[in-house]
């Protein structure tokens, strides 16, 4: 298993990380971002993928 943390208050929910782990991550409703803290490994890339686009360089891969 893959853990995820986001840093909420770095956030700024532009959503980028949707488009790369639409698996993963959402905004709600109020378009806030949503995410799963822990994940399957096959869903690493994806993973890594929206860590890597995330212009807030909010998320991390806790090891």
């Amino acid at each position: 298993m893959i853990k995820i943390q986001v840093d909420m208050d770095t956030c700024q929910h532009y959503g980028q990380c949707v488009f790369e782990a639409p698996k993963i991550f959402h905004l709600n409703d109020d378009d806030k971002l949503e995410y799963l803290a822990e994940v399957d490994d096959d869903e690493r890339g994806n993973v890594e993928a929206a860590v890597d686009v995330c212009p807030m360089q909010a998320i991390r891969i806790v090891e």
